[in-house]
């Protein structure tokens, strides 16, 4: 049986990649350097916006009213009471429940040092989350200054979750009121809080004494079942004053994701990292490919004298470059891997490699390489063989 074609071809590309080793390592490890820029960028970006969002995601709700005025968490402005209470006219609306948000100071009674924390103030009876710990818990937030811990929170908090799991109490301190700790969930830090407490909506005007009782931050809406939401938005949207914003949860966390990519500089600095990883990678690609064509530039031009063409050479640099992308791709994600971990330590933030990030790199490492052997190719354009020779 005769072997296809492609398969008795030189591998020239191959054979030029693997002839001298050194620089074969040079060239792997520069682009895997930049390659783990990218991932990073992309990684904290990811981040940030993972745990932004996450506390709007896990609100139990089929609709949430918001100020239209509001931003962000860290900011958060409220609205009145009354306004959740309207959409109870609508047919299809079946329950209604409000919840408080503010910034409190919390006490590490360790060193004593203040941090701010977010503060959740919500209905007890009343699931307003998502998060199993918090809802199978409700019942120890009924009394006065009872919280809920957020056991993923920055370590400068305390070991409130760890001492709570092996005395079952954990006293401390919060906006200068002695509370306690009666159970934990796991939210995460996020670059507007490091931290979260979710409490009763009676401790909550506690804690916040100034604060108004009539003027709530999230009000959550509860459809009846086969309720169509889109409908049901748009009929009280039209019917409800403009001092109210309504929408889905994912509206919701999409108010606070346009606020950290749009509203702050850190959506541009993080592109901005990927766009300098993306340009080193190029730089360092292509001044292999330019070596290896300086110093092969006898041979390629025999090539050219025997009636190769320039889009053959290119296709053999291109080739070279795609396998020098795939080289410094797999051990760029098993480092950023590592990175990843080193960084979820230390921060606290929800930092993780997602398929999608890991087929996005690789994308555009393959384009960075492409890009490289394509400049590279210049130099054997302008290469005449008779000159050489």
């Amino acid at each position: 049986m005769q072997r296809p074609k492609f398969l008795k071809k030189t591998p020239l590309a191959w054979f030029q990649v693997t002839r001298e080793r050194t620089r074969l390592m040079v060239a792997i490890a520069g682009i895997a350097f930049a390659d783990m820029l990218i991932f990073i960028q992309m990684g904290f970006e990811g981040a940030l916006y993972d745990a932004a969002i996450k506390p709007h995601r896990n609100l139990q709700a089929d609709l949430v009213l918001t100020n239209p005025q509001m931003q962000t968490l860290f900011s958060v402005k409220a609205f009145p009471r009354e306004r959740l209470y309207q959409t109870l006219a609508h047919p299809d609306v079946k329950s209604v429940n409000g919840i408080y948000v503010s910034t409190g100071q919390w006490k590490n009674p360790d060193t004593k040092l203040e941090r701010a924390i977010l503060v959740w103030g919500i209905d007890p009876v009343e699931p307003s989350f998502n998060f199993p710990e918090v809802n199978q818990n409700l019942d120890k937030i009924q009394p006065l200054n009872r919280v809920l811990f957020d056991q993923a929170g920055r370590p400068e908090y305390g070991f409130a979750a760890e001492q709570f799991e092996q005395t079952g109490i954990f006293k401390t301190e919060l906006n200068g009121k002695l509370i306690e700790v009666d159970g934990v969930f796991t939210n995460g830090a996020s670059f507007a809080a490091d931290g979260n407490v979710i409490t009763s909506d009676s401790t909550f005007l506690q804690l916040f004494p100034n604060r108004s009782p009539n003027q709530i931050e999230v009000g959550l809406i509860h459809l009846k079942s086969g309720a169509d939401i889109d409908r049901v938005r748009a009929q009280l949207a039209a019917a409800l004053p403009d001092d109210v914003l309504i929408g889905t949860t994912e509206d919701f966390a999409q108010i606070e994701r346009d606020y950290w990519s749009d509203g702050t500089g850190i959506g541009f600095i993080f592109g901005l990292g990927v766009g300098v990883g993306f340009i080193v990678g190029i730089v360092i690609v292509y001044q292999i490919l330019y070596s290896d064509v300086s110093e092969h530039l006898p041979e390629y031009a025999t090539l050219k004298a025997m009636g190769y063409t320039d889009n053959y050479l290119l296709g053999v640099l291109i080739q070279e470059a795609l396998l020098l992308a795939f080289l410094g791709y797999l051990p760029s994600v098993f480092l950023a891997l590592g990175l990843y971990q080193l960084a979820f330590a230390a921060t606290m933030l929800p930092i993780s490699m997602t398929v999608q990030r890991a087929v996005t790199v690789l994308i555009m490492t393959i384009l960075m390489c492409s890009a490289s052997g394509a400049i590279a190719m210049r130099k054997l354009r302008s290469a005449d063989p008779a000159d050489i020779f």
